[in-house]
């Protein structure tokens, strides 16, 4: 799945993403006749600078002029009945970019090579649960890890001074709550966070155990109404409740970057890129914003937060396999990952270079929370169920006076359905 947020801020992330290619050499294909052959991918829109783009193709040129690279960048809008197509057809691109929850609906058309026995190779021990996990199907891997980025708290340093709060010191959900009611003083919001803000919500209830749906005996089956699925969304209700944030509404709508550029908001649950949006809106803020990990339900471990990302797919149609897979290896390298990480203010791929954007405030506290990061139910019939949303309805439900357990079951029910009419 595309990050939303990041999609709504990458063009202040990153240069305009262009075509380019790398030069030819000379040297034999891979069917042993002489000249080149043309490596194709599709890249998203954004996933890379122009800058980094033209180093990495550099690179590759030179470590392997038998073949021609040729980057395609693809737009978001659209991309999975183009991805859907180009896997049925027998002129495939070579490796395809695609959002991370995207990869268990590719693999069951049996469209994508299975790369499991490639997992060592890959350095597959330390990859983010929310990457990996999610470009398995069947327990089987069609997915590689490309980059990730989660939801950081962004905030307000002269508020938080001013409040004599210490964002360092805000490691658990009590301490947050507390910080946040001291904020949320006057006309000053503490935070704020809409109703419907799923993804969030979606964090406390895998902090309490819970999930947004479970597999039982091969069916798969709506979990909102857990103990452990209400207990989140009672925390959610308390924290939404220390701001003025609308109950019926995403976080989109109004873009919440633009409120907190009116300055009135002490903090957000937003991609570090938020931060870009808000001081675009408002100048005087430059400098006056900071990042913290959502604090956790105890301080030994961070809030577990929705990863957003990508992973790397090599379809089944390649003309390319071996290349494509080289083109794989190194793009998820650690050594092209920490130059991605630092070039796009991404998390690297992997646990074990956390540190490589240790320098960038957003991209660390990302990267701390990364390491509880999970992602949606990895079934292709998770694709229906953010389709209706029955999420957002609940949520908005609960948080206007609604029955909490009776709308939950009603929301799980709905979640029930739509998986399974999907799969």
């Amino acid at each position: 799945m595309k990050f939303r947020m990041l999609a709504g801020t990458s063009s202040l992330l990153v240069l305009t993403a262009l075509l380019s290619a790398c030069s030819s050499g000379s040297g034999e294909t891979a069917d042993g006749s002489g000249g080149t052959s043309e490596l194709t991918v599709w890249l998203m829109r954004d996933s890379v600078s122009a800058a980094f783009q033209k180093e990495f193709t550099d690179a590759f040129a030179k470590a392997h002029p038998d073949f021609d690279l040729k980057i395609q960048i693809q737009e978001w809008d659209g991309i999975g009945q183009k991805v859907t197509a180009a896997l049925a057809s027998n002129d495939a691109p070579d490796v395809i970019e695609v959002g991370n929850t995207q990869v268990a609906q590719y693999a069951q058309s049996g469209g994508l090579v299975d790369l499991t026995d490639k997992k060592a190779d890959l350095g597959g021990g330390t990859w983010l649960n929310g990457l990996g996990e999610p470009g398995a199907w069947k327990d089987r891997q069609y997915g590689i890890p490309y980059y990730a980025a989660n939801r950081v708290v962004v905030y307000r340093k002269d508020l938080f001074q001013r409040a004599g709060v210490d964002p360092a010191e805000l490691r658990t959900r009590e301490q947050w709550l507390a910080a946040t009611r001291k904020l949320n003083r006057g006309d000053q919001q503490g935070i704020y966070l809409t109703g419907q803000t799923w993804y969030a919500l979606a964090g406390f209830i895998w902090d309490e155990g819970g999930d947004l749906a479970v597999q039982e005996g091969g069916t798969w089956k709506g979990a909102l109404d857990t103990p452990q699925a209400l207990a989140g969304m009672r925390f959610y209700e308390e924290l939404q409740a220390l701001g003025k944030g609308p109950k019926d509404a995403d976080e989109a709508n109004p873009p919440q970057a633009e409120v907190m550029a009116g300055g009135k908001v002490a903090q957000i649950i937003s991609v570090p890129g938020g931060a870009n949006v808000i001081t675009e809106h408002n100048p005087e803020l430059k400098g006056k914003l900071g990042f913290f990990p959502i604090p956790g339900k105890t301080a030994d471990k961070p809030g577990a937060v929705f990863t957003g990302g990508s992973d790397l797919v090599i379809p089944v149609a390649s003309q390319h396999q071996d290349a494509a897979y080289t083109f794989i290896k190194e793009l998820t390298g650690d050594i092209w990952q920490k130059k991605l990480a630092l070039a796009m203010s991404y998390v690297p791929n992997k646990t074990s270079l956390a540190s490589a954007v240790a320098s960038d405030p957003g991209a660390a506290a990302m990267a701390v929370g990364a390491a509880q990061g999970r992602a949606t139910p990895n079934t292709p019939g998770w694709a229906a169920v953010e389709a209706e949303n029955p999420i957002k309805d609940y949520m908005t439900a609960a948080l206007t006076g609604g029955d909490m357990e009776r709308e939950a079951a009603k929301a799980s029910e709905e979640i029930t359905r739509a998986m399974n009419s999907a799969s």
